[in-house]
């Protein structure tokens, strides 16, 4: 296309495509190890180890052991504008690519271009010179136009006829400046792209590195500035494995209704960038936690283990994955009390754990509720005629959480903190009254896939639990301390 927004043509010469970055807005490559990752993790880091300085044997290597989708995959908008054009003027639509052979030809098929494609082989890493070399070979000096989007593809641009540059904002300028015909395409990333990959919407789950302060009524200033920077690393934490669950769900992700527009989902953030951002947070939140304190980033270490396990494999497990939830929730009030130095009771984990398996069923119960049909949701275990089972689970959760609560106020923590017992045992009514609320919430569909997430933004739901807060700390005595103080 030119500055018009109109697309040239150049007689009957093939328009010729690389894949990575410019027919597709990800890399064979990177989808081929994140697969691997999944479906088989151990024997594709052992060919990582293996190939790692022989680009094309690992690219075939990965393709043995994966098995991906290439029709799902997302393709760029004006590239693809570009190729219905040059149909439509009955050219030849090529696919050159560095990517192995087998994927390459897949892809083209999947979208109707020529069987005829230009790619790398087991014992080959067609790119920059060997591409520019094989193209030449095939369609003469300047005998096709070719669309790119990286700098290695200038070696590939100076032997075609015209060029389709995609995002490379360097290259298009140098190729005019030769003289050479260039058609400019939208490409590239944001960094909102990525800060959404990141979803910081979802820190808010870590304000349950609170509980223990809340729990034990410690609001010094020292102790709330050591829980902020424990959130913070929680947080970060957090992040590098949203970023790692993204992408071993790239597929299971581009068959869901919501998710398929995810920033790595989608294409609008290279698979690259994200693994740059992934690594850069998970090591800041080590850092952060190796200087609150030891016991802190052992915690924090062991939360990111079970967390990739989560990811890896323990999510598509029925009934351990609801597990596997509660407990990373639990962890982070671990967390809290480690970050803070306050003690945290058995009882309190009690009944955390519970009352988080309950929240573990809820998040499931939403999402087989809004399925659209029987089967099991891709990369999970469980379908709607699952929801019976589920709600059970979740109201055992909810009752074992509550005797929980119960048992707690007759230990001598709990007389000590709380001298008027019986508003601990009112504070039972609004907590089961949100836990309900939750579980029905769930059962119907009518709320946001992470509970936790949902709750935090839920008015009713949090004027409920601020009832229950402030009959513990009637109960506690707080009230009247601190308004004492305020009066002198």
């Amino acid at each position: 296309m030119d500055d018009t927004g109109t697309f040239m043509k150049t007689e009957s010469k093939p328009l010729v495509l690389d894949v990575d970055g410019t027919f597709l807005k990800t890399d064979l490559l990177f989808e081929t190890f994140w697969a691997g990752l999944g479906q088989a993790p151990i024997a594709t880091i052992r060919a990582v180890f293996a190939h790692l300085t022989d680009p094309a044997r690992l690219k075939a290597r990965l393709v043995d052991l994966t098995e991906i989708r290439t029709d799902l995959m997302p393709v760029n908008e004006g590239v693809a504008d570009a190729v219905a054009a040059a149909k439509a003027e009955g050219r030849e639509v090529v696919l050159a690519s560095a990517s192995n052979a087998a994927l390459v030809k897949r892809l083209a098929a999947d979208h109707g271009l020529s069987p005829r494609v230009f790619a790398s082989s087991e014992t080959q890493n067609l790119k920059g010179r060997r591409k520019a070399a094989a193209l030449v070979e095939a369609y003469g000096e300047a005998g096709f136009d070719y669309a790119g989007n990286d700098t290695v593809d200038r070696e590939v641009w100076s032997h075609a006829n015209a060029a389709l540059v995609v995002g490379d904002t360097a290259s298009a300028k140098l190729l005019e400046g030769q003289g050479k015909p260039v058609t400019r395409i939208a490409g590239g990333w944001s960094p909102r792209g990525v800060l959404k990959a990141l979803r910081p919407h979802q820190w808010v789950k870590n304000v349950l590195l609170f509980v223990p302060v809340l729990a034990a009524h410690d609001f010094t200033l020292s102790t709330l500035i050591s829980d902020l920077f424990g959130m913070l690393a929680f947080s970060f934490a957090a992040s590098s494995i949203y970023v790692v669950n993204d992408l071993l769900d790239l597929e299971a992700d581009r068959l869901h209704v919501k998710k398929k527009h995810r920033p790595f989902a989608s294409g609008a953030v290279p698979i690259s960038v994200g693994m740059a951002a992934g690594a850069g947070v998970g090591a800041a939140a080590l850092v952060i936690a190796a200087i609150l304190s030891p016991a802190f980033l052992a915690v924090i270490v062991g939360y990111m283990i079970l967390s990739l396990a989560y990811s890896l494999k323990l999510k598509r497990l029925r009934w351990i994955d609801i597990a596997v939830l509660a407990g990373l929730y639990t962890i982070r009030v671990v967390a809290g009390a480690y970050a803070s130095g306050v003690e945290v009771s058995g009882y309190l984990l009690a009944f955390i754990f519970p009352a988080f398996l309950t929240l573990g069923c809820v998040k499931r119960l939403t999402e087989v509720t809004l399925a659209h049909g029987d089967e099991r949701l891709p990369g999970r275990g469980y379908g709607k005629p699952d929801r019976p089972d589920l709600l059970n689970v979740a109201i055992l959760g909810m009752v074992g959480a509550l005797v929980s609560f119960f048992l707690y106020s007759f230990t001598d923590q709990a007389v000590a903190l709380y001298p008027t017992q019986w508003l601990v045992w009112a504070a039972l009514i609004p907590i089961a009254w949100w836990l309900i609320r939750m579980v029905r919430l769930g059962y119907y569909g009518k709320q946001d896939h992470d509970p936790i997430v949902f709750a935090m933004k839920d008015k009713r739901g949090l004027g409920i639990l601020m009832i229950a807060i402030a009959l513990l700390f009637q109960a506690a005595g707080l009230w009247e301390q601190w308004v004492s103080a305020a009066l002198n």
